[in-house]
């Protein structure tokens, strides 16, 4: 959990950077179970991050929220550390308006909820 914890703390640390609108979601109790970690607005733009460490491995749960915020318009990113250079392109394309880049990015993103579908 202190991985998933660090790289959160970085992804945050990035967003602040780029002036982007973030709110931190927790599950306890009283918030819905499985809504991504990080709820972000970009330019406009609906993000929503599931962070995940290394070696973790998202629920049904948040997969099922990654594919309802995704069919309602907004971007959904199941986020690891090895793809973080990624996702900076992809918000940084976000923020710029290179909404084709922006796509090209969040193709690669999306491929990891992709293999997790059954």
């Amino acid at each position: 959990m202190a991985a998933e914890k660090t790289f959160e703390n970085k992804v945050k640390g990035f967003l602040k950077k780029q002036n982007c609108w973030f709110v931190k979601t927790w599950s306890n109790g009283v918030q819905r179970t499985g809504i991504p970690d990080i709820l972000v607005c970009c330019n406009g733009y609906f993000v929503g991050v599931e962070v995940k460490a290394p070696s973790g491995k998202p629920s049904d749960l948040q997969l099922w929220n990654l594919q309802k915020i995704e069919e309602s318009g907004g971007y959904a990113v199941l986020l690891y550390p090895n793809d973080f250079e990624i996702f900076k392109d992809f918000i940084d394309s976000l923020n710029n308006n290179f909404q084709n880049d922006a796509n090209s990015f969040y193709s690669v993103l999306h491929g990891k909820i992709d293999k997790y579908k059954s």
